[in-house]
């Protein structure tokens, strides 16, 4: 290490350089943001956003800052760097990959960089590949991979993406109808969520047979 950089100046090289690339990727999906948004986004101070931009504006990036009240920073030239577009099976498969890191990042110390370097990829897509990713996160969790696999999960995830109502043969008499949102395995068993009982989701104990209808809600 050189005598004249601390450890502490090495430890922020890294820190400053992932949030630059973050404010490049975050002007390149959102447009003009203000120095405000980005601080706030990126859990810094403004005078901070304001450095950065400086010093990507030295390094030739063409960054544009407009002054007054509807000022704000933006890329110059149609600037873009774009990652192969996704359809939307692949969106989903990777959003909940990537929700569902492996165990040992964390007992090696590398949780927070899987977060980071999550975030920074998501903010690489465009609008609606993200958007799909966020639907993907809320409509399926899985902490573990389950021991074996069950015919039923694929039935009940297809009808959650396509809003189709399932009746559900239980222990009950009576079938009950539901409005499936989510599908979640909590490293012993499956639930499924009604949207009109999100509080109460029911495990697969309680499934039965199932029936997805054509009908949607």
């Amino acid at each position: 290490m050189p005598p004249y950089m601390t450890s502490s100046v090495m430890f922020k090289l890294p820190m400053r350089a992932s949030r630059l690339l973050r404010i490049l990727l975050i002007l390149q999906n959102r447009g003009r943001q203000t120095s405000t948004q980005l601080a706030r986004e990126l859990e810094v101070a403004q005078r901070t956003i304001l450095r950065d931009v400086d010093a990507m504006t030295e390094a030739g990036l063409p960054i544009i800052v407009h002054q007054g009240n509807q000022g704000g920073i933006e890329l110059g030239f149609n600037y873009r760097t774009r990652l192969t577009g996704l359809d939307t099976a692949e969106a989903e498969a990777l959003a909940l990959h990537l929700a569902t890191p492996h165990p040992a990042l964390h007992q090696m110390g590398l949780g927070p960089a899987m977060q980071t370097a999550r975030a920074k990829l998501l903010e690489s897509f465009p609008d609606a590949t993200r958007s799909r990713c966020a639907e993907a996160v809320a409509r399926f969790s899985v902490r573990t991979a389950p021991a074996a696999p069950n015919p039923y999960v694929m039935a009940l995830a297809e009808a959650i993406r396509n809003r189709c109502i399932v009746r559900l043969r239980g222990r009950s008499r009576h079938p009950q109808d539901l409005h499936p949102i989510h599908l979640g395995f909590d490293g012993q068993t499956w639930s499924v969520t009604d949207e009109r009982r999100p509080e109460m989701p029911i495990p697969q104990a309680d499934w039965g047979d199932l029936n997805i209808s054509s009908r949607r809600f």
